[in-house]
């Protein structure tokens, strides 16, 4: 993906800078999958284990874990969706994959899908991440967005649709990649398949436990980080201006890829996530939307929705947009 969101005579980032900011590299992006991956197996087994021994006193913290590790694997597929995780070009696509399949993203489909959210960031009429297109008028309505209780869901029955009819119909997917797209979700799905027949063979309910529901539990974690990264901000062609950076901690920046830093990612996505902190450094200054902290921005995003929501209840209208990924 270019850099392709930035406006005004004056850029921040020289051609030179820019240059030394887009070298790849295999090795942080190794270190960091194989770290979460190490997380999210070792915290499997120990809720198996739990599980299998009764303690579920044990086992419920530790689902509450797998799930924010699970549901922020979706920054591992962003990451490599846009082939600056890795200098090695078939390993993003082997992490992406891997990472997707847990998820229930498919890799090839969201890499699509998020290239056309860089290209039209905020515009209401092509952006498909802007996904709710009706403001919640009540306070069940508006939580119920922020939960992401449908995300799961709603990529399996896509998945399914794909795998089954053979169609592909989003606008963003080209009419050369939609084999591609059917491909991939009947793989997906024959994999989910094996795992559900193992499972059954082996009478084990591990997967549930240690995968499935951390997953769904996951969205509760990770939408409302994502409804930040956008959510209030404006509907300009500038990333300074279209786009959340979010100073938060160190723990948040390791399992998000350092996509905090979002406004810088935008304007510039062939910068790697390893180089963000450099790159943000440079342009912290033209950044209008600046959040402290992910208490105090999530704060910022509900309230922004429901005042929305009140208007729009006054007004008789229902149509405005709220950006959240896929």
């Amino acid at each position: 993906m270019s850099d392709i969101q930035f406006t005004g005579t004056q850029r921040p980032v020289t051609p030179l800078q820019l240059r030394e900011l887009c070298v790849k590299s295999n090795t942080p992006a190794l270190i960091r999958i194989t770290v979460q991956y190490a997380t999210i197996l070792g915290t499997g087994w120990l809720i198996s284990m739990a599980t299998t021994a009764a303690a579920l006193w044990w086992a419920v913290p530790l689902i509450l874990l797998q799930a924010y590790f699970i549901g922020y694997q979706f920054m591992a597929v962003h990451e490599t969706a846009h082939k600056t995780a890795f200098r090695t070009r078939w390993i993003n696509a082997v992490v992406g994959q891997t990472s997707g399949a847990l998820i229930m993203l498919p890799y090839e489909y969201y890499t699509l899908f998020h290239w056309d959210h860089h290209r039209y960031t905020q515009d209401q009429d092509k952006d498909p991440e802007l996904l709710f297109k009706t403001v919640p008028h009540n306070w069940l309505a508006l939580a119920f967005t922020f939960s992401g209780t449908t995300q799961v869901l709603k990529r399996f029955a896509l998945m399914l649709r794909h795998a089954i009819t053979g169609k592909v119909t989003a606008p963003w997917i080209p009419e050369a990649k939609r084999g591609l797209i059917v491909l991939e979700a009947r793989l997906y799905l024959l994999v989910y398949a094996a795992l559900l027949a193992g499972s059954l063979a082996l009478q084990t309910a591990v997967l549930l436990w240690a995968w499935l529901l951390p997953l769904f539990i996951g969205q509760l974690l990770l939408r409302p980080y994502l409804l930040s990264e956008h959510t209030g901000c404006a509907t300009t062609g500038s990333a300074f201006e279209n786009t959340r950076t979010t100073y938060t901690n160190a723990v948040m920046h390791w399992f998000a890829w350092n996509m905090p830093y979002h406004a810088e990612h935008h304007a510039y996505p062939s910068v790697p996530f390893h180089a963000l902190a450099k790159l943000n450094a440079l342009i912290d200054g033209h950044i209008q939307h600046k959040g402290q902290g992910y208490n105090r921005v999530v704060r910022e995003v509900w309230g922004h929705l429901r005042a929305k929501a009140l208007g729009a209840a006054h007004s008789g209208s229902s149509t405005d947009s709220t950006s959240a990924r896929a």
